[in-house]
């Protein structure tokens, strides 16, 4: 099925826009007769409204209206609750909340939206918003996780089980450890927002900042109970989303009724403290690890067991613990999943989602039991290594992880690293060296592409999947590239729109297998029907077999015989044709259910640790993709760098601070959250295994986004400990955390 596809590295295809402020993002577009929103938000995070105040508001210039739980429009589709059921314990009188944006004067989150101001401009909105006074009945405030596990529920999916639940206890060397991740947030650049206009009484205009087009197009078409063909969502350009864009949150179908009562284009755009409590945040995590090992390395069992927060009002979950279940070769696993109903906004997919919180615990785990067995790291996972999936039984669609092991280790000079930690010291610092696995599905979801191509030897790719940055744009041209064999300066690719063919969110690394396919499809399609025009009775090559020519520049020729071939402007002309236009369904075949299909990385690092300061500086890093053909070298670089970038944030400084008296933010703001930036970021060597999958898609391609970040906080802390001899368990790795150990 796969294809020996030869890849250009080109350059993004949308990369001179950006950079030259060409690309236009959702808060750029401007409709005539604008109005804009500003929300404010809840000062307690829970309790009731007990006054609102909104005249002086109503009173200032350019106002337009005030909305409250007191004036909200009615969204038709809403009645039913929002959120999933727990199958287990049955939660405790209303402990499961509803949540309805200005519905009601209840407060069920710090930050909840209590009134949205609408003027017509900006400035006169923020002003307005300012005027807007609340009191509260303030009701004792449940946002600690640690202080309320005893509530956990159990959600959909229940536990995972193979052997036996207890089995570590029989082995004679074994381990127990607790990690936590807190609360992580988004925080990309671009900030979260809509612009929605109503272009007639059921049909809807929108820009919005959303990691798929079609999925706001059904949400709102169930909310306001429209068909969805009246419609038009455009997301072109997304100035990073990491998973906040994955749904359409209350705010935004809030901005849509407002817009439909005012009558008029109405554009949110929330501040950056809002990015805090609106969009999704990575849920604070407590995970225990029980492992036990032979004297010869050999895992004997493994129970893992992850209790994550989520809102009062809707349950959120993720794969947490999913990693565990097949990463090695070990008879016994049991997982448990768990969540705790909090006073707290809900939690989102975050980049990596549940398996980047999972793999920072497991793959601690797997450096703490290689310590305790004095093995090398890489030694013991290669003696715990499996050819097939122990929780599926069956094998995987390609696996090349044991390579990717050796070129890290390589490329790093794992050779340099002493097993016994704090042996190694340059001048004031300490040297350590550490590792981890990565994984994630690797998924092929349905979707639709359009090929047109012109007599002039152009080609336009067509798809409504949104880009948010990884540069699927640049991906989509190069498959039809390797297809068409067009040159790419003559390969236009049109996406993030819904008049376009339907494609699925962009997310879960999932988006190149998916549409790419479509787009590998349709280019087959458009060069098949060049075929049978040039080899029908009467046709240029009549009597010639498809697999006897070759398609290069605009020009199908013989193989064997050169000189006979005809330019496809010719071919299209003497047809009557000015265009080729073939639109494709694509989705993988049941052949894809005989597999396990996963992505993996292998991440490096290099830390240099002061024993004086506890300061953690990440030296060098290697992360090593194992994802089938890539497809576009560059940016797959690209995105394996960002994730590095990410993991070094989510290992040493990214941490949102909750003061628990009150449920509130401390650090809601990029000056006190600390994301990564360019001097946390050391050289970075990134290696691509790059050999086809020969099941997933006809490129042979797996996704790489998530796994640029899952792991890689596990090879940070593993670092530190070969660097210190003393074990980190809490993220982030912040200096107090280091001198308290080292002291």
């Amino acid at each position: 099925m796969t294809k020996d596809l030869k890849n250009p590295p080109i350059d993004r295809i949308d990369g001179r826009m950006k950079v030259t402020g060409g690309a236009k993002y959702f808060a750029d577009f401007e409709l005539p007769n604008t109005a804009y929103c500003v929300i404010v938000g809840s000062e307690i995070a829970k309790g009731a409204i007990a006054s609102l105040d909104t005249k002086k508001a109503q009173g200032a210039p350019g106002v337009l209206g005030v909305f409250t739980h007191q004036n909200m429009p009615p969204i038709p589709g809403w009645d039913a609750p929002t959120g999933g059921q727990a199958d287990g314990p049955a939660p405790k009188p209303d402990t499961k909340e509803k949540y309805r944006i200005l519905s009601s004067p209840k407060i069920l989150f710090d930050g909840q939206p209590i009134a949205m101001v609408v003027a017509d401009t900006f400035e006169r909105a923020t002003y307005a918003a300012s005027l807007v006074k609340a009191t509260y009945t303030k009701q004792t405030t449940r946002t600690e996780l640690g202080k309320h596990i005893a509530e956990a529920v159990t959600p959909r999916g229940g536990d995972y089980l193979r052997g036996k639940a207890d089995g570590y206890k029989a082995a004679p060397v074994t381990l127990e450890a607790n990690y936590t991740i807190p609360v992580e947030v988004h925080n990309p650049m671009e900030l979260h927002g809509i612009l929605a206009h109503w272009t007639g009484a059921d049909s809807l205009m929108i820009y919005a900042k959303t990691q798929g087009v079609n999925a706001t197009q059904d949400a709102m078409a169930q909310a306001f109970k429209i068909d969805a063909k009246n419609i038009h969502v455009h997301t072109e350009f997304m100035g990073g989303g990491f998973g906040m864009g994955l749904r359409t949150w209350p705010q935004e179908t809030a901005v849509v009724a407002i817009a439909r009562k005012i009558g008029r284009p109405l554009k949110l755009v929330v501040n950056r403290s809002q990015m805090f409590t609106l969009v999704g945040h990575r849920p604070t995590t407590i995970q225990t690890i029980n492992m036990g090992a032979d004297q010869d390395g050999k895992l004997i069992g493994i129970a893992h067991a992850a209790t994550a927060e989520t809102a009062s009002y809707e349950d959120f979950t993720e794969a947490t613990v999913n990693m565990t279940k097949f990463m090695y070769a070990c008879p016994n696993v049991s997982t448990r999943y768990r969540i705790v109903r909090l006073d707290r906004s809900v939690p989102i997919w975050m980049r990596g989602p549940g398996e980047a919180t999972g793999a920072f615990a497991l793959e601690s785990a797997m450096d703490e039991m290689a310590h305790k067995l004095n093995l090398d790291p890489i030694e013991f996972r290669l003696r715990n290594y499996t050819e097939t999936d122990p929780e599926h039984n069956r094998p995987y669609s390609s696996k090349n992880l044991k390579e990717a092991y050796q070129r890290g280790a390589e490329a790093i000079g794992w050779s340099k690293r002493k097993n016994e930690p704090a042996s190694q010291r340059e001048g004031d610092w300490l040297v350590g060296y550490g590792m981890s696995t990565g994984t994630f599905n690797a998924f092929r979801w349905e979707a639709s592409a359009r090929a047109l191509l012109k007599a002039d030897g152009s080609l336009t790719i067509q798809s409504a999947v949104t880009d948010i940055g990884p540069g699927t744009g640049t991906a989509l041209t190069i498959i039809a590239h390797n297809v068409l064999n067009i040159p790419v300066n003559r390969i236009k690719v049109e996406y993030g729109d819904t008049s376009l063919p339907k494609a699925p969110t962009q997310g879960g690394s999932a988006i190149v297998s998916a549409v790419g396919s479509a787009v590998f499809d349709a280019c087959t399609s458009v060069k098949q029907a060049l075929i049978e025009l040039a080899t029908k009775d009467g046709g240029p090559l009549a009597g010639h077999q498809a697999d006897e020519l070759t398609l290069t520049d605009g020009v199908l020729s013989v193989e064997k015989e050169p000189g006979k071939k005809v330019a496809v402007s010719e071919l299209m002309r003497t047809n009557n044709l000015t265009v080729l236009d073939r639109t494709k369904d694509s989705k993988g075949g049941p052949e894809l259910g005989k597999y396990s299909m996963y992505s993996f990385s292998v991440h490096f690092v290099q830390v240099r640790v002061n024993p004086m300061t506890g300061v953690v500086r990440v030296t060098k890093a290697v992360s090593v993709a194992d994802s089938g053909r890539i497809v576009s070298p560059k940016t797959a670089a690209s995105q394996m760098i960002g994730g590095v970038a990410g993991g070094i944030g989510m290992a040493l400084t990214e941490e949102a601070v909750i003061d628990h008296r009150f449920g509130r933010f401390v650090n809601n703001n990029l000056a006190d959250y600390h994301v990564a930036v360019q001097a946390d970021v050391p050289p970075i060597e990134t290696i691509m295994i790059d050999k086809p999958d020969p099941i997933i898609n006809p490129m042979g391609a797996k996704g790489m986004g998530e796994i640029a970040l899952i792991g890689f906080a596990g090879a940070v802390a593993n670092a530190v400990f070969n660097a210190t001899g003393q074990r980190v368990r809490d993220l982030p790795i912040t200096p107090d955390k280091v001198m308290k150990k080292l002291v």
